[in-house]
């Protein structure tokens, strides 16, 4: 298992140099002057000048590169951003609470929904559950998140007035985001648990189960779920790593300070140090949630544990 682990580990390294060297090769290729941002308009071309070399900018795009990887390797530092001055790791780890709080809390919507609504689709398949449900996730898999979000806004704050739509300090904060960002990888884990649990009910040791007696929950909750987690696990661990990266028209939308809206204002801001430390973040954060649902799949499939042994 450790050897598994630490082999896991040693493949992220030319992941994160491939992901460095294609942001930082787009920001770099990208129009606007770095230096002109800081010192703005007014500024005298001599000053601009000066800034650019303090900030290394008028060095060779491969000497650029290599000093950003030494730095970050070496230091930790990817770079300090040119708005603030601050550092960019700083700025990412200030606003990342709110996006996992963000992430977590539409997961936990799509598991909640997803999982029982598909086990029961899969259980009365072609009823009338069964085709309304589906019905429903082709919709929630087809909705556009921000489409989605204004229409909770329009309903649950300006109709009913029940929910803030902008904020993200309180549970009644986190509903209308947890909807609008959870109700597309509900959709998905429907379909999912579903299609693993027919697959799976259709087996002879379901029916050996049923034909001792066993009681209908225990067979399927038991039995058919237990060996049907293994594609369930692996959708909900892909879709969690995108939430972390892909909630930022939900942050936009419900003004939530997170990593999204970070990269997005730096982006129209041209601060490219936070654009590149966003990108690498989210692809560390990516990789190890991928890396936690392949040892996940240990515990719950003993034949996989016992390839790892």
């Amino acid at each position: 298992m450790i050897r598994y682990v630490l082999r896991r580990m040693l493949f992220l390294i030319p992941v994160l140099f491939g992901v460095t060297f294609i942001v930082f090769t787009l920001m770099y290729i990208t129009p606007g002057d770095p230096a002109k941002l800081i010192l703005g308009e007014q500024a005298s071309p001599e000053t601009i000048q000066a800034m650019r070399e303090e900030m290394g900018l008028d060095q060779p795009y491969l000497v650029q590169y290599y000093n950003y990887v030494k730095k970050a390797i070496l230091q930790q530092d990817i770079g300090r951003s040119y708005v603030t001055n601050r550092p960019v790791l700083q700025e990412i780890m200030g606003v990342f609470p709110a996006t996992f709080k963000l992430a977590t809390s539409a997961m936990l919507v799509a598991i909640l929904i997803g999982i029982p609504i598909g086990i029961i689709s899969a259980i009365r398949q072609y009823s009338i559950f069964d085709t309304v449900s589906m019905l429903i996730a082709l919709l929630g898999v087809s909705m556009p998140v921000f489409w989605l979000g204004l229409l909770l806004i329009i309903l649950f704050t300006v109709k009913l007035g029940w929910l803030p739509a902008s904020g993200f300090s309180s549970v009644k904060h986190m509903i209308l985001p947890a909807l609008a960002l959870g109700a597309m990888t509900a959709a998905i884990v429907t379909r999912m648990t579903r299609s693993s649990m027919l697959e799976v009910i259709r087996q002879d040791y379901i029916r050996t189960a049923r034909a001792k007696g066993q009681k209908e929950s225990v067979v399927v909750l038991k039995h058919a779920l237990g060996n049907a987690l293994i594609p369930i696990i692996a959708v909900i661990g892909l879709q969690f790593g995108q939430l972390l990266g892909g909630a930022v028209l939900t942050e936009s939308i419900f003004s939530i300070p997170g990593v999204g809206r970070l990269m997005v204002d730096s982006i129209k801001m041209r601060d490219f140090p936070v654009v590149q430390g966003g990108v690498l973040f989210i692809a560390i954060s990516f990789s190890m949630i991928n890396l936690l649902v392949d040892l996940l799949y240990a515990y719950v499939d003993p034949r996989i544990r016992s390839q790892y042994k």
